[in-house]
């Protein structure tokens, strides 16, 4: 029936987009030096003629300008061309937000840790003209600055030209967005050496956070983290970071033909004995006679604790002598780089998305504020746009460098009392605490941390009301527990701000009568300074795998709104 609408056979081999359809066409080409044509030629006796199938795929591989069909269309039988319209596809609305996903991809592949990614912050922070706090440093209006606690968290803030704290009414508030630069993972344990197990050399590692730990399984694993180094001239120690960014530990699965189906059924994880990654296999031993790769190391209660390959590993890395380590704080993390996904590229694919997603539009937002049109918005800006990325979200927030501790407050202390002439004086003391106190009550936090998105084939987990879905904006999250920090008041102030700006409407997310909760940095900044809060995010599925999923859009989305 197709034969009326092919053009003429011809004699010739043609070229196809799709490998296995030319393989297969090429099997059967008439040219004479196929030897399938040939053999198929004489074994059914047929005549030399050339087959069908070769200018019909080429045909039909064409541009779409069916010439035939046309004039059986057009009135009168003419023959004019007609082509068919070209088919739409979401792809053409996502393609405007493909760079920024890029963009954001880099920035988790170069932050497999929260070291590193304080270190890439400070890099977009550097090129936007962000100076780096110190004791000396003064503080004035129009100013951009930044600061690490451990190296593990940061706070960066630009200062509104027109910022007067000791003015009522009239601006002098703090914006602030706040997230968390950690993400559950393996870590290195003190002692690194484990007991030699069947010929395979192994690293003690301890769980961090709650992680769905069976997504560790056959993962290409490198290691990453901070290393402290003695400078052999003058003796201090130097911390330096290390990334080791190809497959060197693997924590391989049990084969299922050495399991019953009981076993396989009833599969539980334990995280002391099942989740010790191999390093290599037994070699001859690199410390022998306080030896190490020919390099004379002394016993110190510490070093003969450490795996040597391990060590070697590092000093290499990092150019230095294997005496000179001290000491680590070094995490496992999946080599596998971040990735688009989808029929459309709706999605992208990468681990550490909670909450590295938000880490990066929180900084990108502040780098975008203070650099578009020559920072001209500073120039009439009576606030101070801060961003605060801690450090021990997943483990309670409760330390030095997490949301619990007081550098947020402490942060905006400074700057207030900066701005606020000082002399001492019982009268100037109260006039910075009542500055300081106004500068609260103006203030607003969103607190950024993912949401859950509605999974397909476990939407029955979600309550049906409040299933977000990727691509589809910010998620606000509310909890009248107080496991979140929304009110409806901060909630209100989001979704108007969205609505005023033209965004994309917000969505809302409750967790399930019968589920738990999880919680955020949010309640605890809100507790601990007393500033109104929000909690929101992206979409995103897997949290807390190895590997996790967001949406394209979505990074924009948060962009946009932040």
């Amino acid at each position: 029936s197709l034969a009326p609408l092919l053009p003429p056979p011809v004699h010739h081999s043609h070229r196809f987009i799709n490998r296995s359809t030319s393989y297969c066409l090429q099997s059967f080409s008439p040219s004479p030096k196929r030897r399938n044509y040939n053999t198929l030629q004489r074994n059914n006796k047929m005549k030399t003629q050339p087959l069908l199938i070769s200018p019909l795929v080429a045909y039909l591989s064409s541009p779409c300008t069916f010439s035939t069909v046309s004039a059986l269309a057009a009135p009168n039988g003419g023959s004019s061309k007609v082509s068919m319209p070209p088919l739409t596809s979401p792809s053409t609305m996502l393609s405007k937000h493909v760079p920024l996903a890029n963009k954001a991809m880099s920035y988790f592949d170069s932050s497999p840790d929260p070291f590193h990614a304080v270190q890439t912050s400070v890099v977009m922070l550097d090129g936007a003209g962000f100076q780096e706090l110190t004791e000396e440093t003064d503080l004035s209006p129009g100013g951009k600055y930044y600061f690490t606690k451990n190296k593990s968290s940061l706070v960066a803030f630009s200062i509104g030209k027109k910022f007067d704290p000791s003015r009522a009414g009239v601006g002098g508030g703090f914006k602030i967005i706040g997230a968390h630069t950690d993400s559950p993972n393996l870590k290195v344990k003190p002692y690194s050496k484990k007991q030699l197990t069947q010929g395979y050399i192994q690293l003690a590692v301890e769980c961090y956070g709650g992680g769905l730990w069976h997504t560790w399984f056959d993962r290409d694993l490198g290691i990453s983290g901070r290393v402290l180094v003695r400078n052999p001239d003058n003796g201090t120690i130097e911390q330096k970071l290390v990334k080791v960014d190809r497959p060197l530990l693997r924590i391989p699965n049990l084969a299922i033909h050495l399991q019953t189906a009981k076993e396989r059924e009833a599969f539980k994880l334990n995280k002391e004995d099942h989740l010790i990654p191999i390093l290599s296999l037994e070699v001859k031993k690199a410390l022998e006679g306080g030896n190490i790769n020919g390099e004379t190391v002394e016993d110190d209660g510490w070093i003969e604790h450490q795996e040597s390959l391990l060590l070697q590993l590092l000093a290499s890395e990092l150019s230095v002598p294997v005496s000179s380590i001290c000491d680590f704080e070094l995490n496992l993390f999946d080599v596998q780089k971040a990735s688009l996904g989808g029929m459309y590229s709706e999605f992208i694919h990468s681990a550490r998305l909670d909450n590295l997603a938000s880490c990066f539009i929180a900084v990108q937002s502040l780098v975008d504020y203070v650099t578009e049109d020559g920072g001209e918005a500073l120039d009439d800006d009576s606030d101070v746009s801060l961003i605060a990325l801690f450090d021990h979200e997943e483990v309670g927030s409760s330390s030095a460098t997490g949301a619990g501790s007081p550098i947020m407050g402490e942060a905006v202390k400074k700057i207030c009392n900066a701005f606020c002439k000082s002399n001492n004086s019982d009268d100037n003391k109260k006039d910075l605490m009542e500055a300081y106190q106004s500068s609260v009550a103006r203030s607003f936090v969103l607190s950024v941390d993912q949401a859950h998105a509605v999974h397909a084939n476990y939407a029955s987990k979600h309550e049906k009301n409040h299933a977000p879905k990727m691509n589809d904006g910010m998620v606000i999250k509310r909890n009248s527990n107080q496991r979140y920090a929304t009110t409806g008041i901060t909630g209100f102030i989001v979704r108007e701000i969205a609505r005023k700006a033209g965004l994309k409407p917000v969505q809302e997310f409750v967790v399930r009568n019968d589920c738990g909760c999880g919680s955020t940095i949010g309640p605890i900044i809100s507790a601990n300074t007393g500033i109104r809060a929000i909690d929101l995010g992206c979409p995103q599925l897997s949290m807390h795998s190895i590997r996790e999923t967001m949406g394209t859009s979505d990074v924009t989305n948060g962009l946009d709104l932040f």
